[in-house]
């Protein structure tokens, strides 16, 4: 297995991002390693010797991504026994060029705070955690989106991915068992109505999820699944509802698309 390196003198999240982009190209697995914060000459060199040590470990280079401010670092990790991949300095003559200005490289200003976002994420943050699951109805005229389904469909992960990278407040609401002999938008959805977006799954996958909380129920059964499914797609489609099938998607998947369809505005630099 090719070992793929993330390197960086701030977070290593860009890094990470590209590489993991490019990577995902190649139906191969890779063992990953990140190291964040490699600021001086003497740490990019220890990175080095650990890159040269696992190329004769295991007689294969390893893919060194990498995002340096500092020239100096980028030599160092340039001279390693890796096959490096530089990201940002690969695109910054080009971009100057269009720009018909030169870069000021400063460490860590991707991820800096910007106190306006900063502050937009994190009351985000505290939001969707309390409006969660439905558990608080009285606040959802602030939230910016409200996603309904089915338990387990994926609602609490997709919010918080939400408010954590986009700043965005998103409450959620669960349509349970007992709803679906008259399943209808209670009063509360029904005066956001414009905020709704719905999650759906098919059922095998919902029948496998909630097997894992509770083996064996009625909750868990597949019956079940495709009653609760079958009626909340019929509700979307009855009240004009757009939704999403979040069967074969990532939480990132999801929130790209419902960011596409919905184009709700994103707080994220």
């Amino acid at each position: 297995m090719r070992t793929a390196y993330f390197i960086s003198d701030g977070t290593a999240i860009t890094s990470e991002v590209f590489g993991n982009a490019l990577l995902s190209l190649f139906p191969i697995e890779f063992e990953p390693i990140t190291i964040p914060f490699v600021e001086t000459t003497e740490a990019a060199t220890r990175v080095q010797e650990k890159i040269n040590d696992r190329y004769k470990t295991t007689g294969e280079r390893p893919l060194v991504f990498y995002t340096f401010v500092d020239p100096e670092l980028t030599t160092v990790i340039r001279e390693s026994e890796g096959a490096c991949f530089d990201f940002l300095n690969h695109f910054a003559e080009p971009m100057a060029a269009e720009l018909k200005i030169e870069p000021k490289p400063k460490a860590h200003r991707t991820h800096s705070i910007h106190e306006k976002t900063y502050d937009n994420r994190i009351e985000a943050i505290n939001y969707t955690m309390a409006n969660d699951d439905g558990q608080n109805l009285t606040h959802f005229d602030e939230a910016d989106i409200i996603l309904v389904g089915v338990s387990r469909t994926g609602k609490t992960p997709t919010s918080l991915y939400l408010a954590m990278q986009y700043g965005i407040k998103a409450a959620n609401y669960p349509f349970i068992a007992e709803d679906m002999d008259s399943l209808k938008l209670p009063k509360v959805l029904k005066e956001n109505k414009s905020k709704l977006f719905g999650l759906t799954i098919n059922p095998e996958r919902l029948a496998a999820i909630r097997h894992e909380r509770r083996a064996n129920s009625r909750y868990a059964s597949i019956r079940q699944c495709r009653i609760e499914l079958r009626e909340v797609e019929m509700l979307y489609k009855k009240e004009k509802i757009q939704y999403i099938n979040s069967t074969h998607l990532s939480v990132e998947e999801i929130t790209a698309k419902i960011l596409g369809m919905t184009g709700l505005e994103r707080h994220k630099y």
